[in-house]
Order: structure tokens, then sequence, then C-alpha cells
């Protein structure tokens, strides 16, 4: 919600307030003036004493709505509160706007104004009528994008009218607000994905995939602690009653990469590839989070959000809401990168077991194939969806032999451990997910492993 102060009606300097109001001379005023200074120059040629004073009357009278606006101590302050300020793109938001009258005398007709981008909608515009000293007027609007983004509203405009139309005044609020329009994301099924390297998750590591061995540094003893606890060799060392810490959860990890190479994708607009894999990226680790994983969001340029924990990873403090808002919001404003290659994403992984791998990426050569597949190594389970632009190009001819060269790059990842799937245009990622955990199945009666998105490993 933003609130702007007391806009006065009223401007200090009275020659600069005298200069604006006769640059706010409407249509009708200029008019009115421009007719009294006609009659009055034919009063004088013609020697006709009535007409001019309809002149002078017609003259004054815009001159007159001009002073008296000037003049008039009008104190109005406006607020702009957002429900919700975070939207799916495609979605509504009502905008509230408040004005409220705090100087000691009523207003005349007030025309309410706000800036809002021309993607969000037509500027809203509203007539109040007079508003009561120590009032206030509420009105609202609904603005909606299929085009992710943050977009400013504000700043709030007034328009002060006289009560003949002579002249009018516009004074604005100093505040602004941010709509954020995230992509779309979609329920996914809790299935379980194949991919996980040979031998991982078994013995001790698999027992603490989602719950970590006691703390070894043990702590002073406190009321309540469990007798059980109390770790002996410590409280003979220390001369005083020491307990071993409490069993310090560990969440299992996930990566979500995100490939955005201008030139791994064609098109653009609401359905173009890249923003399908923006949003299977969303629905991905919206999903992951609510199983209760630890998810970073990676992109091909090795930049991780949201980062406050070890690696990059969201830290477990974190409610799931707030760690899925930090990265949505930075999917709300991601753009094609300039770098033509991935192998910052696989510095970033490279280094030891990131848990479980879920990639979205555009056109692959044959040299970035090859670098998606030695990331399979440093993870524990690697599901890629891969979108061939030659299905999504519009009105493009695809170069000769680019399906095969698609398919050979499959069997490439497929080969290297990755559960690969082709997206095409038209299809949800549900389907893929599915799909994806069908081969999972698949692979783990041939002897892999399993990656329970249900929220636990297997």
């Amino acid at each position: 919600m933003a609130a702007g102060g007391p806009a006065a009606m009223h401007d200090g300097d009275e020659k600069g307030g005298l200069r604006a109001a006769l640059g706010g001379l409407t249509t009708r005023g200029r008019s009115f003036l421009a007719a009294g200074i006609a009659a009055a120059v034919c009063a004088y040629v013609l020697g006709q004493t009535d007409l001019l004073r309809v002149g002078l009357l017609l003259a004054v009278l815009p001159l007159v709505s001009a002073v008296v606006l000037v003049r008039t101590r009008y104190r109005v302050a406006g607020s702009r509160r957002l429900a919700p300020s975070r939207v799916p793109a495609g979605a509504e938001a009502r905008v509230h706007l408040r004005v409220e009258n705090v100087s000691r005398v009523p207003t005349g007709l007030l025309m309410l104004q706000d800036r809002v981008p021309y993607v969000l909608g037509p500027r809203p515009r509203f007539v109040l009528d007079r508003v009561e000293a120590g009032g206030h007027r509420e009105v609202s609007y609904r603005v909606r994008s299929d085009l992710r983004g943050r977009y400013p509203l504000g700043p709030l405009q007034l328009r002060l009218s006289d009560p003949f139309g002579m002249c009018e005044l516009t004074r604005s609020f100093s505040a602004h607000d941010t709509l954020v329009v995230v992509p779309r994301t979609e329920p996914l099924p809790a299935v379980r994905l194949a991919g996980e390297a040979p031998g991982y998750g078994e013995g001790r590591q698999r027992s603490l995939a989602l719950a970590g061995d006691d703390d070894v540094i043990p702590r002073g003893y406190r009321h309540g602690d469990d007798l059980r606890r109390v770790h002996w060799r410590s409280t003979a060392r220390y001369g005083e009653l020491m307990v071993r810490r409490e069993e310090q959860p560990q969440r299992a990890r996930c990566t979500v990469l995100l490939d955005t190479r201008r030139l791994a994708y064609r098109g653009a607009g609401p359905d173009s590839a890249f923003e399908w894999a923006v949003s299977g990226a969303a629905s991905a680790l919206t999903h992951m989070l609510e199983r209760g994983f630890s998810v970073r969001l990676l992109t091909d340029d090795g930049a991780a959000v949201p980062g406050e924990g070890a690696g990059g990873f969201a830290g477990s403090s974190q409610e799931s809401a707030e760690q899925a808002g930090l990265m949505l919001d930075t999917l709300a404003v991601v753009d094609h990168s300039g770098g033509g290659g991935l192998s910052r994403a696989y510095d970033a992984l490279r280094g030891g077991n990131e848990g479980l791998l879920i990639a979205f990426l555009g056109d692959l050569d044959e040299e970035q194939a090859a670098v998606v597949a030695r990331m399979r190594r440093s993870s524990g389970g690697a599901v890629a969806f891969i979108l061939d632009s030659s299905d999504w190009a519009q009105g493009d001819v695809p170069p000769a032999g680019a399906g095969a060269a698609f398919e050979e790059r499959l069997r490439l990842l497929r080969a290297a451990g990755w559960t690969a799937l082709a997206v095409r245009p038209g299809t949800a990622l549900a389907d893929h997910w599915r799909q994806a955990g069908h081969q999972g199945a698949a692979q783990s009666a041939a002897g892999g492993g399993t990656t329970d998105l249900s929220g636990g490993w297997s």
C-alpha cells in the first residue's frame, strides 16, 4: 500500500500558481476568453457600449475562475492498495484508491487519474463529486497482463475544476506501487523420477536424506532436556552436565536449471518456447518446495536464486511461500541472456552432489549437449525438458536434418543418465511430468534408483 502525503491545491508562489492556472484553462475557458476579447474589440470599433459589457463579462469570467481556483486552499491525501500485489500472468488484480480531504473546506469537482503501463489496460479515470471536509472517497479498478514483469503504478493525479468548467489544475502524488506479474504455474502430480546415480542414497546417506545426524558438539544442560541425551565424556571433561544437541534436520535438495540463452529459442510472446520454459521452471520449483525440498533456481549464467542458504539453496528456516515468492519474482523479470553456452551453470553444479536436478533447456548443439551430459555427474537424479525450436518456430522453415540432430541430443543425454523428454507445442507440463515418472518406473525396474517427489528419497 502506497500513500501520498497531503497534496496542496494551493501554490505557495502566487504568481507561479496563477501562471499554472492560466495554462490550465479548458477549451470552454479559452473560448470564453477569446469571445470576450473579440466582443470588446468589436464594441470599440462600432461604438456599442452594451456589446463592450458583454465582452468584458465573457473575458473576465475565466480569469476570475482561475484566480479563485488558485487561491482555494484544498489539501487532499491519496493512497493506493493492490489486492494482490503479485499475480500470475493472465490473472486480474484490483487496485483500490482512497482520496481524503484533510482541509477544512469542501472540495469542488475532482477528477482522479492513475498512471498505469499500457500493457495493463486503459488508464483509469474517475470523477468525484464534492468531498466534504474530513471526508473521503474510495474507488477501484482492475488490471491484467498476459506478459510477466514488474509494472509501476502511479503517480496518482488529481485534477481540480471550478464549478463553471473554465479552468483545471492538476496535482500529482509522489508515491508509486509495483505490480509483479509472475509466470503461470500449474499443479504437478506427485510422481517418482528416475536418474539417481548408482548407489546414491544407500546406507548412511540414505538415512540422512531428510533427517541429519546429531551435532557432535555438545552443549550445556538446559532445564527440560532428556537425561538420555547426556554426553558423559564431555560432562567429565568440562565439569558440568553436557548433552548432545538435538537432531538437526536436513532437507533434500533440488536445483531447477533454466536455460535463458537467446540463441536457444525462437519466437516471442506469451506462447513462445521461452515463456513455456519459464513457466515450467516456476511450476517445478513451486512443486518441489511444497514437497519439502530445499530448492534453488539456477540460470545458464551460473546465478542462483534466492541464494540465502549454502550453495544458493533456500534456507530451511524460510517459509515455503516466501521462498517461492523470491524465485517467482526473479522469474517475473528474467530475460534472454547473451551467453552462448552452459559452462557457467556446469561450474556452479560441479563440486558435490547437488541432489535432484531439473533442467528446462532450449536448443542444444553438440558441444552444449556434452556439457549438459557432464552435469549428470554432480546430481543424484536428473530430468531434462528440452524444447526443439524446429517445432516451436512460427512460420520459419527448420534447417534440413534438425529433427535428426535433436533426437541425437536426446539419446546422448539419456545415455549419460538423464531422463530427457522432448517438449512439443501445446502440451502441458503435467503430462511431461507424468511421462517422466513412467520413465522413472522403467529405470527403477532396470535397477536404478528413484526420486520420490512426494517428499523423500527411495
